[in-house]
This record gives C-alpha cells, sequence and structure tokens, in this order.
C-alpha cells in the first residue's frame, strides 16, 4: 500500500504595503512546521490581496507536506 500524505499551505505577507519578506519571519514558520512534522514541499511568490482597498502585497505561499498518520 502506497504511503498517502496530507499538505498545509501557509499565506506569509508583510503588514505594509512594499514592506519586506522577513527572513526571520520565514525562518520561524519553517522550524514551527518541522517540530510537528511538517516537511517544506515548496515556497511560490503571490499577489496576495489585502484588507483594505482593491489592491494586493506581495507575499508567499508555503506548501508543507507530511505522511498521513
Amino acid at each position: 500500500m502506497a504511503e498517502q500524505y496530507e499538505y498545509k499551505v501557509v499565506e506569509l505577507r508583510e503588514k505594509m504595503i512594499g514592506g519586506k519578506m522577513s527572513g526571520d519571519k520565514l525562518e520561524r514558520v519553517l522550524n514551527d512546521h518541522a517540530a510537528q512534522g511538517w516537511q517544506l514541499k515548496a515556497i511560490t511568490s503571490a499577489d496576495v490581496k489585502g484588507r483594505i482597498g482593491p489592491g494586493g502585497v506581495d507575499g508567499l505561499l508555503v506548501t508543507f507536506e507530511r505522511a498521513r498518520r
């Protein structure tokens, strides 16, 4: 029987328009998920819709994978 996997996608964006993505913030997210058994699968840049106004901000979609328990 083939092993089954589950996936989790986390959206990261800076609070301020034009803000720079923090390496510390990304590292913290990666380590927190690794401690729960998640493995990084992919990081994709994306235009993430903001809560105020029609524009978006640059952000990251971080995809994790782990064997289903």
